[in-house]
């Protein structure tokens, strides 16, 4: 074996640990004294017995192994040592080199094979084309783990029985493509949910999509959905791809699904019979093979009754339906979820706080969160970013959020009014509390801008 100083072409196995394997000792002497200086750690062996028995005390990186030895061959050893680690790189050095040779080795699992007579720059370079692809591998199986660690993990936090079986419906379902609709008040988490029921999916890995379906009009709905051709109308000067195309072998979120006309909800019932679209102004159906999730803060079974939903539509929905229970109905999440958005919080504008005092602590149990958790999530975010100390105290004069305890003659509930009326009173507040401004109003009561405009209409007739 002859050999050149390794670093004169930037070769490195800095911190590596290798077994050379070689009934040769000068072989061993000499690739061990020429790796310590690119960094690398070689134990060299006579005898492949005692390499093999060292190797089940503590793996290494690496093994570069001759072929014919006496007692046990490199493809002997090979096996060996891949029955103790399936990843383990292995080189084969042969003086007796053949096809056969090589094919039995790399069958077996060896990372690569170099002929005698060879140049200890050579075989160090070649050690560290297979440790750097080991490595390689190695992370991906680790990154690979992670993921799957995080899709077993449902992102829907708390402990209430509410919740814990919340949790194992959705992880139930998630392994099933059924469609289906998410009900609860605003702000509960009905997204988190079809994001859980898509993340804890085999098909986690195709898209989710979601479409906000009072957000905007029937016509930029139907091109926002479908597509559309090129020419298709006034403006198409290029080819769309729909919003239900692009999700293809995924999950589509038809969020605030109570929104859509009939018209659409005609043609959205086609969709999710025959999962297969037209682009406006195109003939060729597209599979789309997606599983549908709705949501909507109203009862769609009286929307049915009263004609105001498709009967079809709803039923081809609602396979399953999952109610997400509102906060008050959860008590004992609240410390949980308040200490997750101080973490969150905390990250997002570096800041060091640690929580609300115990008298804060009881005055936030006792409310009745009309706003759900989005309503907390607010509160606690602009409790972290005003707050001038490591312990926070709840400042009912500075936020909207009081008591449920606390109705007097100046409250929006001092009258015991009906739910319709309290929700009047309270988006009436909301507005005040913001100036008018539609859109920081509707985000602070957790729902879009059409649904606020349509609720004003609503009280204003």
């Amino acid at each position: 074996m002859h050999g050149r100083d390794p670093h004169t072409k930037g070769e490195s196995v800095n911190g590596h640990r290798v077994f050379f394997v070689d009934d040769d000792p000068v072989a061993g002497r000499l690739f061990k004294r020429f790796a310590a200086n690119a960094g690398c750690d070689v134990t060299a062996f006579r005898d492949p017995a005692k390499a093999l028995a060292a190797f089940r005390e503590q793996p290494v990186d690496a093994v570069i192994t001759d072929l014919k030895m006496p007692g046990m061959s490199g493809i002997e050893l090979l096996a060996e040592l891949k029955t103790v680690d399936p990843q383990v790189p292995v080189i084969i050095i042969t003086g007796y080199s053949s096809v056969e040779n090589a094919i039995e080795a790399l069958r077996l699992g060896a990372a690569d094979f170099i002929k005698k007579p060879y140049e200890a720059e050579e075989l160090l370079h070649q050690l560290r084309l297979v440790l750097e692809a080991s490595t390689l591998i190695k992370e991906n199986q680790a990154l690979r783990q992670e993921l799957a660690r995080e899709r077993e993990a449902s992102s829907i936090l708390g402990q209430s029985p509410p919740i814990q079986a919340l949790r194992e419906l959705v992880l139930k379902l998630a392994q099933i493509r059924c469609n289906v609709i998410v009900t609860g008040e605003s702000g509960t988490g009905k997204e988190l949910v079809a994001r859980d029921l898509h993340q804890l999916s085999p098909w986690a890995d195709k898209p989710f999509v979601v479409i906000d379906c009072g957000a905007v009009s029937d016509t930029l709905l139907e091109s926002e959905l479908f597509g559309h051709e090129k020419g298709a109308f006034t403006g198409a000067d290029k080819q769309r791809i729909g919003r239900l195309e692009s999700a293809r072998g995924g999950t589509v979120f038809l969020d605030e699904i109570c929104n859509i006309s009939d018209a659409m909800q005609t043609k959205l019932l086609r969709v999710v019979q025959e999962q297969k679209v037209t682009r406006v102004g195109g003939v060729e159906q597209i599979d789309i093979d997606v599983r549908f999730v709705a949501a909507t803060n109203r009862d769609l079974a009286a929307m049915v009754k009263a004609g105001e939903f498709r009967e079809d539509l709803y039923h081809r929905l609602n396979v399953v339906r999952i109610e997400v229970p509102p906060l008050r109905e959860r008590e004992g999440d609240i410390a949980l979820l308040i200490e997750h958005f101080i973490h969150q919080f905390n990250l997002r504008y570096q800041r060091h706080v640690c929580g609300f005092d115990e008298a804060s602590m009881r005055r936030l149990q006792a409310h009745a969160w009309p706003g759900n958790v989005r309503e907390l999530k607010n509160l606690v975010e602009r409790h972290v970013v005003l707050a001038e100390d490591a312990v926070m105290v709840f400042d009912d004069d500075n936020t909207d959020t009081a008591p449920a305890s606390c109705a007097t003659r100046d409250s929006i509930d001092h009258d015991l009014p009906d739910l319709k009326t309290l929700e009047q009173r309270y988006i009436d507040k909301m507005l005040r509390r913001f100036d008018g401004n539609r859109e920081e109003t509707a985000q602070a009561l957790g729902i879009n801008k059409s649904t606020l405009w349509r609720k004003l209409q609503q009280r204003d007739t």
